[in-house]
């Protein structure tokens, strides 16, 4: 089952973009959505929570459209924002009052339960809280609601290693439920590696990679060689090429066939960090544009 569905969705401001896009995420799958600042996740994100309208396409969650239900739909979803969504002069105390009454599924001992967890004061005003702080208390709302899905934007973006180690970790036991998914935007692709079980990467609006994350990592290469060995690599197998330490660095699009072809070369593994890299720094899929 697939717990987003996402058909022909098309978004035009004029000045941007979202083209014709595609994509499922898995019931009990952590999605990693990763793209340049820029790139369309936002939007995709506000598309699914039904923040904003699709020119065309249609967007399903749970199996229902989102036009057709969204209220109902909020019940199972738990949102993270790059930004908190709480007025500053706001308590603990005063947000679970709020969420009780919008919530129908609120659990009042699991959000303080959460709180204290997460070394949050339940008294004070959470415009005092640092960036992480804010973080953990959108999670802990999110999952006092008993929410099926959560859907984050950024929610690691500037905050230091370890409470970002801390936060995964908390997005690891989640995703232990086996009907409890993820949907992460993030450009900190570390992360995604670590975390993610599919991968959605997004380019000017456009859909470049979808699929198993361990797949296309398996699936592209890092190759390395001199800039006059370059015209010996075939031509559809090259994602993009750029100048390196000691030649010419080439994003493959098939590493094992490649290590198979060109024996001499040296042929790497590619993170989600080059792979996102070449693919969007992609001009030309020539030699002579390196």
């Amino acid at each position: 089952m697939n717990v987003i569905e996402i058909k022909n969705v098309t978004k035009d401001y004029g000045d941007f973009k979202l083209e014709n896009i595609s994509f499922e995420v898995p019931e009990g799958s952590v999605c990693g959505f990763i793209g340049q600042n820029g790139a369309g996740k936002t939007t995709t994100i506000k598309l699914i929570l039904d923040v904003i309208n699709a020119d065309t396409g249609e967007i399903f969650v749970f199996g229902q459209n989102t036009k057709n239900d969204s209220a109902s739909l909020r019940e199972n979803i738990g949102v993270v924002f790059d930004e908190m969504g709480f007025h500053e002069f706001m308590t603990g105390k005063d947000i679970n009052i709020m969420m009780k009454n919008i919530y129908k599924n609120w659990d009042e001992k699991a959000f303080f339960d959460f709180l204290k967890r997460f070394s949050l004061p339940a008294k004070k005003p959470c415009g005092s809280f640092s960036r992480g702080m804010r973080m953990k208390l959108q999670i802990a709302v999110a999952l006092s609601h008993n929410a099926k899905l959560l859907v984050m934007d950024e929610p690691t973006s500037g905050l230091d290693p370890i409470v970002r180690n801390e936060m995964l970790q908390i997005f690891r036991e989640y995703v232990l439920e086996e009907d409890h998914t993820i949907l992460l935007s993030s450009h900190i692709t570390g992360d995604l590696e670590k975390l993610a079980d599919e991968v959605v990467f997004i380019n000017g609006g456009k859909i470049v990679l979808a699929g198993n994350k361990d797949d296309i990592m398996e699936k592209h290469g890092l190759l390395k060689c001199k800039k006059d060995k370059l015209k010996d690599i075939r031509e559809s197998f090259i994602v993009h090429a750029q100048p390196g330490t000691y030649g010419v660095e080439v994003l493959v699009n098939d590493r094992k066939e490649c290590v198979r072809l060109y024996p001499g070369m040296v042929i790497e593994q590619a993170s989600l960090e080059d792979i996102m890299l070449f693919y969007v720094s992609n001009r030309c899929k020539c030699a002579g544009h390196i």
